[in-house]
């Protein structure tokens, strides 16, 4: 693993302490002392982190010393077993350091879009597409994030041909990106009276939600907004009004069709919602392919050949296939108790970037 200079390491502290001195001014205008007041915020873990792995290299000096030099065999026995739990502690600590230098993906902190898509397996993978929704709004619940259903389309005998829904909250897309992929479902249907095992598929993507100031839409220029009698279930004035919405982004033909809500005003703003997130995640692709390919090769194709995760109902196991990790608590997992699954796949996606930095 990447060892940090103490050169770096002293010039991360002494950008704290800098930083530290100018807020302290209280001279600063007040759009200054936002970008300082950020920037610190951002560095001081960061510091603490190298002043960590400093003390520790320190303490390491000079239990080396006295662990050879001193004359008193006691003492030294005693400064070899604490330079034994020193190395250990340093070795945790420069680990520490090496993630916290390693570049942020700037969406991490981001609310998310969540759609869900039934693949293969017509109405069994449109129940699997609802297992996930609620597997993943039980998740939101336990990280106390929010989940709004967006529009969803549902299928005759129960769950999703597809969901999009909004999960805001602190940490959402980094906790939420390693769910994108095709998802297979392996289990015996309630309609299946030979008992026989079926394998279906849904899709997700998940999208970091766009901020106005992040994607600018000049509705005039850009936008061909349509307002028409929505066609699905949903009340007396839903099939009654012209409440459904649909909006052309003209530049790049993106259409999004909203008609979940009785208000035309409400479906307006939900579509725009998904249009500009949808806007941005093309725009990051596009500028600096943070992450691997495009849209497509992010859900597949939803065929039963390609997964990233296989939830086996007979066996009760869920194996995320990336990292060939096999989970025997179907049940809980699907209850919303992902944190041993998501924690891993975040722990081996910073061993791989750690791993890139001695390449």
């Amino acid at each position: 693993m990447t060892t940090i200079s103490r050169e770096r390491i002293a010039q991360i502290e002494a950008r704290r302490d800098e930083l530290q001195a100018l807020m302290a001014t209280g001279d600063l205008p007040s759009d200054r002392f936002v970008a300082v007041s950020k920037e610190y915020a951002e560095l001081e873990p960061v510091a603490a982190a190298a002043g960590e792995v400093r003390r520790l290299r320190q303490e390491a000096e000079s239990l080396a010393y006295m662990a050879e030099d001193t004359g008193d065999e006691e003492l030294r026995a005693m400064a070899a077993e604490e330079l034994r739990d020193n190395r250990t502690a340093l070795e945790a600590a420069d680990r520490r350091l090496a993630l916290a230098l390693l570049p942020r993906d700037a969406a991490d902190e981001r609310a998310a879009m969540l759609e869900i898509r039934a693949g293969t397996g017509g109405d069994e993978a449109a129940l699997f597409a609802g297992d996930l929704l609620r597997m993943y709004q039980r998740y939101a619940e336990g990280q106390g994030w929010r989940v709004e259903v967006i529009s969803g389309s549902s299928s005759d005998a129960g769950g999703f041909k597809e969901v999009v829904a909004s999960v805001t909250g602190s940490g959402v897309f980094a906790k939420l990106k390693f769910e994108a992929g095709v998802h297979r479902v392996q289990r015996v249907p309630a309609t299946e009276a030979g008992g026989r095992i079926h394998t279906s598929a849904a899709t997700v993507a998940v999208l970091p939600e766009a901020e106005e100031v992040d994607v600018r839409i000049d509705e005039a220029k850009d936008l061909r907004i349509d307002v028409y009698r929505s066609s699905g279930p949903g009340g007396q004035s839903v099939n009654t009004t012209d409440s459904a919405v649909r909006i052309t982004h003209l530049p790049t033909g993106l259409v999004v069709i909203q008609q979940d809500e009785k208000s035309q005003h409400k479906n307006k703003a939900k579509a725009l919602k998904v249009l500009r997130t949808r806007l941005y995640e093309a725009e990051r692709e596009r500028l600096a392919n943070e992450r691997s390919g495009t849209r497509k090769a992010m859900v597949g194709s939803g065929d039963r050949s390609e997964r990233i995760r296989t939830y086996n109902f007979p066996q009760g196991r869920v194996t995320d296939h990336r990292i060939n990790l096999t989970l025997h608590r179907l049940p809980e997992i699907l209850e919303g108790e992902m944190d041993e699954l998501i924690g891993a796949l975040i722990a081996e996606d910073e061993a791989e970037r750690l791993a890139s930095l001695d390449d």
